[in-house]
């Protein structure tokens, strides 16, 4: 395996983490956990430990948010430019950093903040753990966080709906690859594979199962993709022009996808990791494009 493909795995293992399935969870350490009721709404201070739900934060009510993680999402959009860094790439949160802000509420993910959210706990500060694994975890998740800080949702679940707005009538055959060694596609338990899904493709590996690295993902070989030999190929690679990649493959020709040039390169973030408001948008806007 390459390094390039050794990152790949670790930046999807990471978004199964960050995005795992069901639905937000408060403090385990309170009865209840904070909400707008508990708090006043001037006093709400929040450290959010992930792009996705500093993003939402941000538009529910920029005025609520005091600490952000250390992204490439985060520390390119200017929005956040003032805000302080409480972690940077897929380091630990520092602690002290989180304690210094003084939050009433810190939202992490699932699995890889359960320390950190454990030790702010221990301090008497609130905490919420969320997990995004489809369309309704989003909603819910954005729900859930407007109730903890007293905001109103509305507008931002109507950008949600919007996405969906023009669905395709009918559904085309499609297969996700988002690593090339090995090859690895996104089944229905996944982000992507909850996206293809809302957009009414027919993800040939929605209902696979077997040994992968990465929850929620399939490991695939050349003769199973030309197998499947679907109408359109969706590929994701964070690190350089993944169609290029995959053309050095001696499958790669075979394919119907790309003799009838239906194969089509996408942003990890917003397909494979939902990243932010805007890169999901953006990843709903190709695919109606593309499944019209």
């Amino acid at each position: 395996m390459t390094n390039r493909s050794k990152l790949l795995l670790a930046a999807l293992l990471l978004s199964s983490q960050l995005f795992a399935c069901s639905n937000p969870q408060p403090s385990a350490n309170s009865d209840q956990p904070l909400t707008a009721d508990a708090t006043t709404n001037e006093s709400v201070k929040v450290v959010a430990l992930t792009s996705l739900t500093a993003d939402i934060i941000h538009h529910l009510d920029d005025t609520k948010l005091v600490g952000i993680p250390g992204s490439r999402l985060i520390g390119t959009d200017q929005r956040f430019q003032d805000l302080p860094q409480v972690s940077q790439g897929r380091t630990a949160p520092d602690l002290e950093k989180i304690v210094a802000l003084k939050p009433t509420l810190v939202i992490g993910a699932r699995g890889f903040h359960d320390q950190p959210l454990s030790k702010v706990e221990d301090l008497g500060i609130a905490t919420l753990t969320t997990e995004v694994k489809g369309w309704q975890d989003l909603i819910t998740l954005t729900e859930e966080i407007a109730d903890q800080i007293g905001a109103d949702p509305a507008s931002l679940l109507a950008r949600y709906q919007k996405c969906l707005n023009k669905l395709p009538s009918e559904s085309a055959s499609t297969l996700v690859l988002v690593s090339r060694q090995p090859i690895l596609a996104p089944n229905k338990n996944s982000w992507a594979g909850d996206l293809l899904q809302q957009f009414k493709a027919k993800n040939l590996a929605a209902d696979l199962q077997g040994q992968s690295p990465v929850e929620g993902y399939v490991t695939l070989s050349a003769e199973k993709v030309l197998e499947a030999d679907p109408d359109i190929v969706l590929v994701v690679d964070p690190e350089q022009d993944p169609v290029a990649a995959f053309e050095a493959e001696p499958f790669w020709s075979k394919l119907k996808a790309t003799q009838n040039k239906r194969v089509h390169a996408f942003d990890y973030y917003g397909l494979v990791n939902p990243g932010s408001i805007s890169k999901i948008e953006a990843a709903c806007t190709q695919l109606q494009e593309i499944l019209q």
